[in-house]
Order: C-alpha cells, then sequence, then structure tokens
C-alpha cells in the first residue's frame, strides 16, 4: 500500500472505525462475498450462529488434548498457561479483525498477509494456513477413528476406521455455505461438551485412575508444578496455544456474516466460555487421572463410560473434523474462482471445484493422519509449524503495519511498538523450539514402539 493509503488506513484505526473515513475502507463492495438475490448469497451468518462456530472451531479437538498438557506442565502451570494463552490468542485476534475492517477484501489470513508483505508473503502465509488445517482436519479424522475403536471395541482395522471417518467428514465438509454448516455446528458442540462432561463426572467416580494399576500402591502423579525439559515444556505449551489459537478459521466466518462489524461480539463470548471450560475440565480430569490421562481424554473414565463418551462425541468429533476441511477448501476455493463469476453461481465450474477442493485436501489429511497417529503429537505439531506463525507472529507484523508512526512517538508508544516486535519474536521462537520438541518425541515414539508404524491397524482407543 502507498504510504498515502496507508496514513489513511491509520486515521481510521485511531478513530475506532466511526468517522466518515472508516465507513470508507468498509464498503460493501469491498467484500469478497456480495450480498446477492441472483446467485448464491453466502452473507448469511448472524452474530449468534458466528459465536457457535467460533466455539465448534476451538472446542473441539483441543479439550480432547490438555489433560495430558496440564500432566506435563502441573496443575497450578497448566492453570496459568491456559488463560494466559486464552487471553493471548484473544487480543491476537482482535489484531486481525480490526485489520479486516479496515481491509474489507481480505477472505483470509493470506490476504492480510499480501497487503503488508506482498505476494511472497500471501503465498507463504497461504500455504501455512493450509498445512495447519489440513493437519487439524486429521486430528478430526483420528477422533473418529478411536472413537469407532472404542465402540466397536476394535472390531476392524483402525485404517479402514480412519477411512471411513474421512469419507464421511469431507461428504459433510462439502456443504457450501457456513450458514448451513454453522447448523450443524450447534449438535457439534452440545456433543462435544456434553461427552467431555460425562468423562469430567465419570473419572471423579473412581477409586482410581482407569489406566493404573487396580492393586496395590501407585504414583497418581498430581503436581502444582511439573518440570517437563525443555522438548516436553514445549509440546505441553504448544498443545495448549493451539486449543484456542485456531483463530484465523474465524476470518472466513467473517466474510460470510451479514455485519462484519459485530466480530467481536461473538469472538468475546467464544472465548470466555472455552477459556472457562478448559480451565474447568482440564483441572478436574488431571486432579483425578494424573499421569494416566489418555489421549484423547475421552477414555480416562474406563470402557464403560469411554463407550458412553465417545458415542455421544462421534457428531461433534465429526463436525469438528468438517469445519476444519470447509475453512481450508474454502480458502483455496476462493483463491481458484475468486475473480470470477463463478464464485456466486450455480454452475459446473463452482461446484466441480469446491468438490475438488473438499476431497483433495480431505485425502490430505487422512495420509497425515495415519503417518502421526497419536493425537496429541498431532495436535502440538499445529500449534508449532502453522499456527505459532500464523496467530502469534503475523498477527504482530500487521499491527506494526499499521502502526509504524509509534516508532518514533512518544515514551509509551514506543514501548507498546516493542513489545508487538515481541509478537513476532515469539512466534520465531516457538515456530523453531516447540517444532524442535514434537519432532524430537515423535522420533522417540517410533523408537519405543509407542508409535508402530504409519499406517498403522492398531486399536488406537486400547478398547481391545
Amino acid at each position: 500500500m502507498a504510504e498515502k493509503d496507508q496514513t489513511r488506513a491509520q486515521e481510521a484505526y485511531d478513530s475506532e472505525r466511526t468517522s466518515p473515513s472508516a465507513d470508507m475502507f468498509s464498503k460493501e463492495d469491498d467484500e469478497v462475498f456480495k450480498k446477492t438475490t441472483t446467485g448464491v448469497d453466502f452473507r448469511k451468518v448472524g452474530w449468534f450462529n458466528a459465536t457457535v462456530i467460533f466455539t465448534k472451531i476451538l472446542f473441539a479437538t483441543g479439550v480432547l488434548s490438555l489433560p495430558s498438557a496440564l500432566y506435563a506442565l502441573g496443575a497450578v502451570g497448566g492453570s496459568i498457561s491456559i488463560v494466559a494463552w486464552g487471553a493471548f490468542n484473544t487480543y491476537c485476534f482482535v489484531i486481525l479483525g480490526n485489520f479486516r475492517l479496515k481491509h474489507p477484501h481480505c477472505h483470509s489470513i493470506a490476504d492480510m498477509a499480501e497487503v503488508a508483505m506482498g505476494i511472497v508473503g500471501k503465498e507463504v502465509t497461504g500455504l501455512l494456513f493450509i498445512i495447519g488445517y489440513v493437519l487439524v482436519t486429521g486430528s478430526g479424522i483420528v477422533g473418529v477413528s478411536t472413537a469407532l475403536n472404542a465402540l466397536s471395541h476394535h472390531a476392524a482395522c483402525t485404517v479402514w476406521w480412519s477411512f471411513l471417518a474421512t469419507v464421511v467428514i469431507i461428504a459433510t465438509a462439502s456443504i457450501r455455505k457456513l450458514e448451513h454448516v454453522g447448523w450443524l455446528s450447534y449438535v457439534g458442540f452440545v456433543s462435544i461438551y456434553v461427552a467431555v462432561f460425562v468423562v469430567v463426572v465419570g473419572v471423579t467416580q473412581r477409586d482410581r485412575p482407569a489406566a493404573a494399576p487396580q492393586e496395590g500402591p501407585y504414583d497418581l502423579g498430581y503436581v502444582a508444578i511439573n518440570n517437563p525439559g525443555f522438548a516436553g515444556g514445549m509440546v505441553a505449551s504448544s498443545t495448549v496455544f493451539v486449543s484456542s489459537a485456531g483463530t484465523s478459521a474465524f476470518l472466513p466466518v467473517i466474510s460470510e456474516m451479514r455485519n462484519p462489524k459485530e466480530y467481536k461480539k461473538p469472538l468475546y463470548y467464544c472465548m470466555s466460555l472455552v477459556t472457562a471450560s478448559y480451565l474447568a475440565f482440564g483441572l478436574v480430569v488431571y486432579r483425578w487421572c494424573g499421569m494416566w490421562v489418555a489421549s484423547p481424554s475421552l477414555g480416562s473414565a474406563g470402557q464403560t463410560i469411554k463407550m458412553v463418551s465417545y458415542g455421544i462425541a462421534l457428531i461433534g468429533l465429526i463436525v469438528s473434523g468438517a469445519l476444519y476441511l470447509h475453512v481450508g477448501a474454502k480458502y483455496v476455493f476462493v483463491r481458484i474462482l475468486g475473480k470470477t463469476a463463478h464464485l456466486q453461481s450455480n454452475s459446473v465450474i463452482h461446484w466441480g471445484t469446491w468438490l475438488a477442493c473438499t476431497t483433495f485436501l480431505g485425502a490430505l489429511a487422512f495420509i497425515l493422519a495415519e503417518s502421526i497417529p497419536i493425537f496429541n503429537y498431532l495436535i502440538a505439531l499445529v500449534g508449532s509449524v502453522c499456527f505459532a506463525p500464523l496467530a502469534m507472529g503475523l498477527p504482530g507484523l500487521l499491527w506494526l503495519y499499521d502502526h509504524g508512526h509509534y516508532r518514533k512517538g512518544s515514551l509509551v508508544q514506543k514501548v507498546v511498538y516493542s513489545l508487538h516486535i515481541g509478537l513476532v519474536l515469539l512466534g520465531v521462537f516457538f515456530l523453531v523450539g516447540a517444532t524442535y520438541g514434537v519432532v524430537k518425541q515423535i522420533i522417540d515414539a517410533y523408537a519405543t514402539g509407542l508409535i508402530g508404524s504409519a499406517f498403522s491397524c492398531a486399536d488406537n482407543s486400547n478398547s481391545s
């Protein structure tokens, strides 16, 4: 953007987007999806529906890995981490949302990167976005296959359950508009929430954890502060961070909102509920299971509760994977057809492109899920490789782009500017440090036999 345009954008920001100059940057004509009566109208998502979609995007696979992270960090350390990362991710998305209000043509975080860093920044960011949401779709596939193994007592090879999960997730993700996927999110959110609550109640009714020795003394492994070492600590921190870091997926949802300016309302409701739930559910399961917590945590209360909870959660796990795949596929879809008449038409090219996007990315997710079949490692890898740049570093860079004058402003402005440089550096640190930790643990898991092989038929629910 030229210097003159950047100055005008800054004026709009400083007036909190209430002045006429702010409206100039929020013209309806700049939106990716136009309100229309002749073609496909994507702009049907209200703020409450957006709240449910936001919440379902976050409150899914993340909550199932938190008790294991709490074991690595300890109850106090883990609690501080959950609250701190929740607040951190909320602020970073406020930066992204404000940036989008000034640049309403931005459908995704890659479009924002293009504004600040040019075409190279756009392509790198877009690649990370796709990798991230293919990986979390993979975590949804692992979750569904685990549920099917638990419910059937491992009646079939896990690869076949994963393939079935992939087919169902692709079919669900191929629902074209988030307005319609949003209604599935209601059922999916309730499904996961109730399932986790059943496990929380179930673990408190046992004398000792289901996975612990059932006779004689045993070590629960419950501590206030733990010292897992650098690799273990980075993996645990990455797991907690990624549980609420999927906020870059909110941007395509905003593009389909009737009024994108209302994005903060669903954001604050979503993050408050998600952070409080993570804290309560994670702490209770860790307090009663300690080191004996299952991964995913729905299997922590014994076989009966495991089957009940997975039966309840099955729909939610499918919807979670479908939402992740839908968001990733919608990004590719808009990149391909964004400047053509086929974007909002019911043409053969429109449908063929859309179904090709969901099918291709779903197939990639299946391959990755079968290559890294341990749930916690897959989640942590998403956090380190993809969401550290997308949810830490890039928001910092975008803020610096819009606030370049702070560098030469008052002392307070200089301090604030320096803190946002810290966001960028924190993203780089997590990208390197957490990725090292996750890769090291995956290598160790293969060496010790914890991961037998890629495309393994082994029971990932420990039900057989």
